[in-house]
């Protein structure tokens, strides 16, 4: 794999990963993995801002499914990513990485509120700044809020770690014959609905040329690879780049 330089990133990790293979919604080695590669991310030189979502513990149109009002489960469901998020932060701050976790939903006696400034400020300083509550509105996922960050945050690109290795034309767990791209456009991926981002994240990156970085996080040390060129992984960018 080959990619343009990124100096300045955002992870979007979904809330899954924080699970491991056990049966906790956030299981402590899991996130001390994890909380080790974005640490090790840092070290190497990148400024980094992270979204965790919250389906380990919370989805809110999972809930509207079961009969629920979709406004108060995504409300929910944004409470979980905030949970997340501290469970992030803790993991980091053990091994030394001093962070902050700016919430889109005020809550001061757990974290900061979400102040694009302050969050520029904490990154120039080499923090981590961990986004939580998604938009801070219901009916938006937590894909569409790590791309507003980014494009707020000025990021070169968006990395967003799954359990795959890229972007396939089909569910490469269903179809065997499932072809990885090795980079796609904007365009492709929304004409063709191909399961990257919701639509709206997709749309918001391309238009501020952001590029989206899709690879497999819960494969070790993944990340730093990734980041370095070396690892697999599929960039969705704008035609012609």
């Amino acid at each position: 794999m080959s990619q343009p330089p990124f100096k300045r990133i955002l992870l979007k990790l979904s809330g899954e990963v924080l699970m491991g293979e056990g049966a906790l919604s956030i299981d402590p080695a899991t996130t001390a993995r994890v909380a080790q590669e974005i640490a090790d991310a840092r070290t190497a030189g990148f400024e980094l801002c992270v979204v965790v979502g919250g389906g380990n513990i919370f989805r809110g149109i999972a809930g509207a499914a079961r009969g629920m009002e979709r406004a108060t489960g995504d409300y929910m469901g944004m409470l979980a990513t905030v949970m997340n998020a501290l469970a992030v932060q803790n993991a980091l701050e053990q091994i030394g990485v001093e962070t902050r976790v700016q919430s889109a939903i005020p809550m001061a006696t757990v974290c900061e509120p979400f102040i694009r400034r302050r969050a520029e400020r904490h990154i120039e300083k080499g923090r981590i700044v961990i986004f939580a509550a998604g938009v801070g509105s219901p009916f938006f996922t937590t894909d569409t809020g790590a791309a507003l960050r980014a494009a707020e945050m000025k990021c070169d690109a968006l990395f967003k770690g799954t359990s795959v290795d890229g972007v396939y034309d089909a569910d490469p767990k269903k179809v065997s014959t499932a072809k990885r791209y090795e980079t796609v456009s904007f365009s492709r991926v929304l004409s063709d609905d191909l399961k990257v981002m919701d639509a709206s994240a997709v749309a918001l990156c391309r238009d501020n040329d952001i590029p989206i970085v899709v690879f497999n996080i819960r494969e070790r040390g993944n990340l730093a690879k990734v980041l370095a060129g070396e690892g697999v992984a599929t960039i969705v960018q704008n035609e012609g780049e």
